[in-house]
């Protein structure tokens, strides 16, 4: 019997629907999930007649590989994967691949890719972007972990991934965790699109009265223009839908929103490389705040703010909406490719950043028309140091950022919250200026702690510090210690 291409172990939504892409696409796939009456059933439903081959256990599943053996995991992040790997160790051969496409932690990976290669195997570890549609019809795939592996997998991987122009929205990424680490923010910047739009919903209802079925005739032109994108259209879609009784189920749905951390993640990684990835920080916080349902309802009977009262110009609103949204949008992009270039500097991984923008231009939830720009960005400027001095995010950002402004100032005067919209702006703000008083900063650090400061008439590298209250002596924080 003809071994398989490929095993899969976890034959849940993204799982199943991926096997069936893979088979789709002439490759024979083996398959094996811990619940294995899940196997029978795929075998006797979704799978019959196919070339799959149903195995009963993680040694069955690797008895009827193919050498380099390539198993790949779709299984819940964490311990579950570290205890799949450590079964499958046992019946695999030097060379062999492990590969985990779930949504890991990046430092789980750089962990796991070095451990797995000390048993002279290979690793990846791929994000998989798309759900369950990109599954079945072609995800975004971001893979990274030991470069002898790419060569082995590369034929399967860009065979079902998704295409744009005929090129696969799949290529290697980088060593170790840098697959994990470039899915990491792409589900970042998933949560700033996400919220952005949620953001510019709520004004259109709360302050233009607007209903679900105007503002889905808006999302829907709107998705003809710069901002086409999955999340637009979704969002289109969903303002249309109606429930049984004919009405917008959108506004059924309780206002309290979930997270799986990989927003969290992007987060803290931010912190940890000191990148201000404020847009991403405030979408995070945002659904924090809206889990607070009973609290916020507790808080709406006593707490009042502004009467909403817009009395503006509709049309020219929803223009200027649609520029803060273009604004915020460059501006979510830009911070997470700080955040990337920061992260392959530490890791020393070299990211293709053009080439990422093409693994998410299809395939993947924040896929859109839009990703195409920061590939042509890098694609001439390869070096390019931030988005927003490329010619053309530059001229975009300060075309938009007339109306862009009058949002803000329209949500903050009427009591409306738009956390990333105005967080974005800030951020632009601060990034286009010379000076911010981080000298008054540094100034009270040096007075209550000593910690000293740089002056602007001296060279870089030189400190100071001042007895500011003439109590304190000379000792500095570099040199005293607790």
């Amino acid at each position: 019997m003809k071994k398989a291409d490929i095993g899969l172990i976890g034959l849940a939504v993204m799982g199943e629907n991926l096997v069936l892409n893979m088979e789709s696409k002439g490759f024979t796939v083996a398959v094996y999930n811990r619940t294995v009456e899940k196997v029978d059933k795929f075998m006797a439903g979704r799978g019959a007649g196919k070339n799959f081959i149903g195995c009963h256990s993680i040694e069955e599943l690797c008895a009827n590989l193919e050498r380099p053996r390539k198993v790949m995991m779709l299984v819940k992040a964490g311990s579950p994967v570290d205890d799949f790997i450590e079964q499958i160790i046992p019946h695999l051969e030097e060379g062999d691949i492990i590969i985990d496409g779930g949504n890991s932690h990046y430092p789980d990976t750089i962990r796991r890719t070095k451990y797995v290669e000390s048993k002279g195997l290979l690793y990846i570890g791929t994000g998989v972007s798309g759900g369950e549609e990109g599954a079945l019809r072609g995800p975004s795939m971001m893979p990274g972990g030991s470069p002898a592996a790419w060569p082995a997998v590369k034929n399967i991987f860009q065979a079902v991934a998704a295409k744009v122009n005929s090129d696969p929205c799949c290529d290697w990424v980088g060593e170790n965790g840098a697959g994990h680490f470039v899915k990491m923010v792409h589900n970042g910047i998933e949560y700033g699109d996400m919220q952005i739009i949620c953001e510019a919903y709520q004004l259109m209802k709360d302050l233009l009265g607007m209903s679900a079925d105007e503002m889905h005739e808006v999302f829907a032109e709107w998705n003809k223009g710069d901002l086409d994108s999955y999340l637009i259209e979704i969002t289109r879609d969903i303002l249309g839908y109606k429930d049984e009784k004919g009405e917008a189920l959108v506004e059924k749905i309780l206002d309290t929103a979930g997270q799986k951390g990989t927003g969290k993640w992007t987060g803290v990684a931010a912190l940890d490389f000191g990148i201000p990835l404020t847009l991403i920080g405030e979408a995070v916080f945002a659904r924090c705040l809206s889990a607070q349902k009973d609290l916020r309802v507790k808080a709406s009977k006593s707490l009042n703010g502004p009467e909403k009262l817009f009395k503006g110009d509709k049309v020219q609103f929803l223009n200027d909406l649609k520029d803060a949204i273009y604004g915020a949008k460059i501006i979510s992009y830009a911070q997470g490719y700080d955040l990337m270039a920061e992260a392959a500097k530490e890791y020393k991984w070299n990211l293709n950043f053009g080439g990422i923008a093409l693994m998410w231009r299809g395939g993947c939830i924040i896929r859109s028309v839009f990703l195409g720009k920061i590939k042509d960005a890098y694609d001439k400027n390869p070096t390019l140091e931030h988005l927003l001095l490329d010619e053309f995010f530059k001229a975009t950002i300060e075309k938009a950022q007339a109306g862009w402004r009058r949002v803000v100032a329209t949500a903050v005067s009427n009591g409306v919250p738009a956390p990333c919209l105005a967080a974005a702006l800030t951020y632009f703000d601060g990034f286009r200026s010379e000076r911010l008083p981080a000298n008054l900063l540094q100034a009270q650090r040096d007075y209550f702690g000593a910690h000293t400061y740089e002056r602007v008439d001296s060279p870089r590298g030189q400190f100071f510090h001042t007895n500011w209250t003439g109590r304190g002596g000379d000792t500095t924080s570099n040199t005293y210690t607790a």
